[in-house]
């Protein structure tokens, strides 16, 4: 019997998405609105994303522009995008906020690439979990009397091949972006 790999294949899928939405956070020096993602600020005693309190644009190669919806949220915003310690140099105008991404030094690219390859490493420790739980599956299945053994290892190997190809596409993306953190 051909074991499904359905849930083992979402999950794979789950993990590079997860992955590349956590590198892209990651600072190249270039300005991309994807920074600040993850940041959230008081909304009338809220927390909000960003981006439903404001437009954030790309003013130019290093520069970010942030327009709140409602200017007396300007302060909260201000606040939370200083607290996230991006690492980016925060202006305040009268019709918003203008965000400046340094010049990277060697040792902060340096700094970057370890995040970037912590990053990796968690996701690789998610997919090692998620090999983990369909080869017990697989057992289980064996031991019910689904499959016969040799179906067993004949599903491992698949479940492997599918494993192996993972984790080369976990490695490629790792690569890409420790070659943007590098090269700019």
């Amino acid at each position: 019997m051909q074991y499904d790999f359905t849930e083992f294949d979402n999950k794979i899928s789950e993990i590079k998405n997860r992955l590349t939405n956590q590198l892209k956070k990651v600072r190249t020096g270039r300005a991309t609105p994807a920074i600040l993602d993850g940041v959230q600020a008081v909304n009338y005693g809220v927390l909000t994303p960003l981006n439903q309190m404001a437009t954030v644009a790309v003013e130019d190669a290093r520069t970010l522009r942030v327009s709140p919806f409602d200017p007396s949220a300007l302060k909260d915003i201000e606040k939370a995008i200083t607290d996230a310690d991006l690492g980016l140099g925060v202006v305040v105008d009268d019709t918003g906020l203008r965000l400046t991404f340094p010049e990277l030094t060697g040792e902060r690219r340096q700094e970057l690439v370890k995040m970037a390859k912590k990053e990796l490493e968690e996701a690789k420790v998610a997919l090692r979990q998620a090999r983990d739980e369909t080869w017990k599956d697989i057992q289980e299945q064996e031991s019910a009397g689904h499959m016969s053994q040799d179906e067993k290892f004949a599903n491992k190997d698949i479940m492997e091949d599918k494993f192996k190809k993972a984790t080369e596409d976990l490695d490629n993306i790792f690569t890409g972006k420790e070659k943007e953190i590098l090269e700019q």
